[in-house]
């Protein structure tokens, strides 16, 4: 797959709220996830490592009401897509969070992906 199909399909899968789909089909095993400073995982690798802190984000949400992804914007061998989500979080309550996701794709899967977001306090 070129980075296009790579950036349809991910958007499709998030659309539907298929993260873990995404992930098995379209993530190398040796991904690099990249998150702002003051987050609870500011780098992961591999795909264990992603797969543990996308569970670790789901234990801390009670209730997802929301989840806007933007179609991709394509360059080279990377895309980025905004997402906008509003959820409710244990202990935190109800939040919208807005972020920029940069993905790199080589060899028709995605080897690194990064977030741009302020952190909400912990």
């Amino acid at each position: 797959m070129n980075t296009n199909e790579v950036a349809q399909k991910l958007v499709n899968f998030c659309r539907k709220g298929q993260y873990t789909e995404a992930q098995d089909e379209l993530y190398s095993k040796d991904i690099v996830s990249i998150e702002p400073k003051g987050t609870p995982t500011e780098r992961a690798e591999g795909i264990a490592a992603i797969k543990a802190k996308a569970e670790q984000w789901s234990s801390m949400v009670e209730e997802v009401h929301s989840n806007v992804i933007s179609d991709p914007v394509i360059a080279g061998n990377f895309f980025s897509i905004a997402m906008k989500t509003e959820a409710t979080f244990k202990g935190m309550g109800r939040q919208t969070m807005e972020e920029v996701c940069v993905y790199e794709v080589k060899n028709g899967k995605v080897v690194t992906e990064q977030f741009f977001f302020t952190p909400a306090p912990m």
